[in-house]
């Protein structure tokens, strides 16, 4: 809040959004629009906020069913995406569940790879 960022209590959850918070994240490396620790969501600004409200969300109630074991979960959840050629974020089962119950579609197909045609 010290940073500029606004908060908010929404049915028991903590959403923060903006300041420098959001700038940094938003310039740096490990950029994200928003994230979800808990019963706390963190975004780059309101408005991603309000878009992003019933993603994160769910997330909430994916920690409250997981508990502890959530982090371990979700990083094994990608890692296995990542060993199936699939995208480690868009492919991962929690964020397909978020994304759904969202009403988005995320097309987590992989890529398709061409072999280099042969001299036969």
């Amino acid at each position: 809040m010290v940073s500029g960022a606004r908060w908010k209590l929404i049915q028991g959850t903590m959403e923060v959004a903006g300041g420098r918070l959001g700038q940094w994240v938003s310039a740096s490396r490990w950029r994200f629009a928003a994230l979800t620790l808990g019963h706390v969501v963190l975004a780059v600004d309101e408005r991603t906020l309000a878009g992003l409200r019933t993603h994160e969300r769910e997330h909430v109630r994916q920690y409250e069913r997981w508990g502890v074991l959530f982090v371990p979960a979700y990083v094994m959840a990608s890692l296995w995406q990542v060993l199936r050629g699939a995208d480690p974020y868009r492919a991962n089962r929690f964020e397909r569940q978020a994304y759904a119950v969202a009403g988005w579609q995320v097309d987590v197909t992989p890529p398709v790879t061409q072999e280099p045609a042969s001299d036969a």
